[in-house]
């Protein structure tokens, strides 16, 4: 599968995440899905995420590759900063739980295999 198609259905579920953040049916209490502690931040992160993610995968395999590299990398930081914070928001911001920390761990494990041990279309033919 192309890293642009990756990169494109990555986008679609963080905005589809970021956006079910607002609904109070899947959000009961500030817990995604009864589980993930989210907040407006949160969400809004979620967004961002997946805008970009979309916009990169329609411009070029190489672009979405290093839309993996640096979002992985950023999400392993995430989770450790997780790790460090507890059940505190991090940053003093954006709400997070052992729940929350965790998926953000497989999250950069996913992110950063597919940005660095995946080959782009044109060198997987060469």
């Amino acid at each position: 599968m192309p890293l642009k198609t990756i990169a494109v259905i990555f986008g679609v579920i963080f905005v589809a995440v970021g956006a079910l953040g607002w609904i109070p049916a899947v959000n009961p209490g500030g817990k995604l899905l009864g589980l993930f502690d989210v907040n407006v931040a949160h969400n809004l992160v979620h967004l961002a995420t997946g805008i970009v993610a979309i916009v990169v995968g329609m411009i070029s395999d190489k672009a979405s590759k290093l839309f993996f590299q640096v979002f992985g990398v950023i999400y392993a930081l995430v989770a450790v900063l997780g790790f460090v914070s507890g059940d505190q928001p991090l940053l003093g911001i954006v709400n997070n739980n052992a729940a929350d920390t965790w998926l953000h761990v497989v999250i950069a494990v996913v992110a950063l295999y597919v940005g660095f041990g995946m080959k782009t279309e044109a060198s997987a033919t060469t």
